[in-house]
């Protein structure tokens, strides 16, 4: 008799526990790879002071904080001179076309809507159909290939605010 009430109630709740512990596994392991990156080179993937990826306006700077600022998505140090580094959780290209001058585009290529997929030579480079945009300015340097009217315009400009060595985008 013992065995029997133990078999309905333990296993029932064994059961209930079981699928508890596997909701909140699955819920850990979603929530573990919504924080990743994604990203590949040129991508914000984290920087060689072992700190994490670079955090995006869901994962503010709290706590890191040098300059105090939550909204902050890298430092000066991680934007090359005469290149960039793109933030893909952020839609934005962070440029320094010369030392201590910071720019910021949208990452969104104005051809077809593609996320551009690195900065190198000085231009921001869309891997889709081959745009190539200025880092000084966002302007179209290579049209897409099948151009279209928008392959001709200009990334958009986001203001980009140095607070200490920390960069921010509005």
């Amino acid at each position: 008799m013992a065995d029997s009430s133990d078999d309905l109630g333990g296993t029932n709740r064994r059961v209930l526990l079981a699928g508890a512990g596997a909701a909140g596994l699955l819920g850990l392991t979603g929530a573990l790879a919504a924080c990743g990156s994604g990203g590949d080179s040129g991508t914000a993937s984290g920087d060689k002071s072992g700190a994490p990826a670079s955090p995006s306006s869901d994962a503010a700077t709290e706590g890191s904080g040098e300059s105090g600022d939550d909204t902050a998505i890298a430092k000066t140090s991680d934007i090359p001179v005469g290149g960039g580094k793109i933030f893909d959780s952020d839609n934005v290209v962070i440029t320094q076309p010369v030392a201590g001058t910071f720019k910021a585009f949208s990452a969104t290529c104005t051809h077809q809507n593609c996320l551009v997929g690195s900065v190198s030579h000085g231009l921001i480079n869309c891997p889709c159909h081959g745009s190539q945009y200025s880092i000084s300015d966002g302007s179209v340097v290579t049209a897409a290939r099948g151009s279209n009217k928008n392959s001709q315009r200009p990334l958009p400009e986001k203001t980009v605010t140095q607070s200490g060595d920390s960069l921010s985008v509005g």
